[in-house]
């Protein structure tokens, strides 16, 4: 007894605690508030401030210039002014080169700042600061501290993954500690080979739903792949399902518009837009969300490379044959899905004052649920990341399964602009034998990104790693295999854009038998796809052109 009184002492101690804390960011919040109009008109003030400035410099030099012959006094400005253009450049550079980013990023700034000056200043206040990114960041500190104490970790779970499988361990205790996220068993995982199977499943499974949807996905096009969701959406809805869509701004222009939010909204369906876009392509444009997730009662969950577009199935065919993978997820890992979505979805509440997380978050993550998962070894670990983050996350564990490879490694990827970080651990692992090979669509979408993307196959190839072009279209499967018993699928291309830029996710599979399944797909990939590494092997060197655009890899 006496132990159970302090447990509940220090619960309320903890209790009060946030309370406290609670008032003093109600008190912030106030005076933020207060304070908004008058940091607006100090702007102002400061740009009135800046330009008075100036003109009162020129005027300076105008009256010292004054008695010497206009050729000597355009002589000295020209001096002069090169002197301060060198001088701010300086800056700049110094500012840039001190960032806490990946070496490519700061070359490139540092190159387009230098070349062009004013135009390389505006884009970098524009896209480079992540100023917006900064004041993001503490929101989705104060959205994640509320969320990871509903994360449950298997401790049993992570132990019979040290036995079973040492590397699967190392990289879950990686995800563990640099994020929080938490590897799990009495989970089932389905692969998809073909992302049409993967939306008739789900379509199946969202009709059997009790208690909630969660739909969070990069691009939704109102037509007739996802006009089969969405007659299931408002029959569930209609039914008292709480269902939830969320979707990025960016991603789905052209396919959606503000009437698809207004008629999901009229049949009881909550949705959010992801960053909306403004006129003023201002600085958080950037960063998208391309997370692709549907939860389903807390106990079924879906992800992979699929959105939920007529492209993505073979529908339409833009760029030839579309080639798209997923999985599902039944058991205790949805957990961890359902507390990824909800970290975006309370990230766009624009005023925080608002969020109710406990309630909001109890409500789908405590249901208790009879569900036991067939006997497998299986073990997965979702994640996800971001902009926000501190770490590179979605990079560091590809580049974990590289370095652990022994036999092979395959990856399938639309893009590949990686680091030299990530290159050097596919060049290592092709030296030391490991057999790595990555299949690239044979039919881009973006044709400036695929010259980009066959710019790495040069060097790649020269120490020994094979390249492969997806013949009948375009290839948007993003997934790693390692070893029969290692893999990760999820949404994260092998591009800056994904590894640095976007809001990702994906799993960690470990020993599970639809790894089997994800091996036959490649090989199947292989055999419908073109081998060109002796194509670029024979290459000598990079060329002037592809060197050039290389260097604003990182910016795309």
């Amino acid at each position: 007894m006496a132990r159970q009184r302090t447990q509940e002492e220090i619960e309320e101690a903890m209790y009060v605690k946030e309370a406290k804390m609670r008032a003093r960011k109600e008190s912030h919040r106030r005076v933020e508030k207060k304070g908004a109009k008058s940091s607006n008109i100090l702007r102002l003030l400061l740009v009135g401030l800046a330009v008075l400035i100036q003109v009162a410099f020129f005027g300076f030099l105008f009256y010292l210039l004054s008695p010497v012959s206009i050729d000597q006094a355009l002589n000295v400005f020209l001096n002069i002014n090169t002197i301060v253009y060198f001088l701010i450049l300086f800056i700049v550079v110094i500012f840039i080169f001190k960032r806490q980013w990946n070496a490519q990023f700061k070359l490139s700034w540092i190159i387009i700042v230098t070349l062009l000056p004013i135009v390389g200043l505006i884009l970098y206040i524009m896209l480079g600061r992540k100023s917006t990114a900064v004041r993001k960041k503490k929101k989705y500190e104060e959205i994640n501290f509320r969320l990871s104490k509903y994360y449950e970790e298997d401790i049993y779970a992570t132990q019979m993954l040290e036995y079973v499988n040492l590397d699967g361990y190392r990289q879950a205790a990686y995800l563990k500690k640099a994020a929080n996220y938490c590897t799990y068993k009495n989970t089932d995982v389905k692969y998809f080979a073909e992302a049409k199977d993967g939306l008739a499943s789900q379509v199946e499974d969202l009709k059997k739903a009790e208690k909630f949807i969660f739909m969070e996905y990069h691009a939704i096009e109102n037509a007739e792949s996802f006009g089969r969701i969405k007659e299931v959406l408002f029959e569930r809805a209609a039914a008292g399902v709480e269902v939830r869509v969320f979707y990025d701004d960016m991603g789905s222009i052209g396919f959606i518009n503000k009437k698809f939010r207004k008629e999901m909204e009229s049949h009881g369906i909550k949705c959010r837009v992801f960053n909306p876009l403004t006129p003023i392509m201002l600085f958080f444009m950037n960063n998208r969300d391309h997370r692709k997730i549907t939860v389903i009662d807390g106990k079924v969950g879906y992800t992979g490379g699929y959105n939920l577009a007529n492209e993505y199935f073979d529908v339409t065919h833009p760029y030839g044959e579309w080639k798209d993978t997923g999985i599902r997820l039944e058991g205790d890992a949805v957990r961890s899905l359902t507390l990824i979505f909800l970290e975006n979805w309370n990230a766009m509440i624009k005023h925080r004052e608002h969020m109710d997380f406990d309630e909001d978050i109890k409500k789908f993550v405590e249901i208790n649920y009879d569900y036991k998962a067939q006997e497998t070894k299986g073990l997965v670990t979702p994640y996800a990341d971001g902009p926000t983050n501190g770490e590179p996350i979605a990079e560091n564990a590809y580049i974990n399964l590289i370095n652990c490879a022994k036999k092979y490694c395959y990856i399938t990827t639309p893009y590949l602009l990686i680091t030299d970080e990530m290159a050097k651990a596919m060049k290592n692992a092709a030296l030391r034998g490991v057999d790595i090979r990555i299949i690239t669509p044979g039919i881009p979408d973006k044709k400036m990104v695929y010259k980009m993307t066959r710019s790495y196959y040069i060097d790649l190839t020269k120490a020994g790693v094979k390249i492969h072009e997806y013949t009948p279209g375009f290839l948007h499967a993003k997934q790693m295999l390692v070893d029969d018993d290692l893999a990760i699928i999820g949404t994260i291309n092998f591009d800056y854009r994904s590894l640095y830029h976007h809001y990702e996710n994906a799993c960690v599979l470990c020993n599970y038998d639809c790894l089997k399944d994800m091996k036959a797909d490649f090989e199947y990939i292989v055999s419908r796809s073109r081998d060109v590494t002796e194509k670029y092997k024979a290459i000598k060197r990079l060329s002037f052109w592809r060197g050039f655009l290389r260097l604003f890899a990182p910016l795309l």
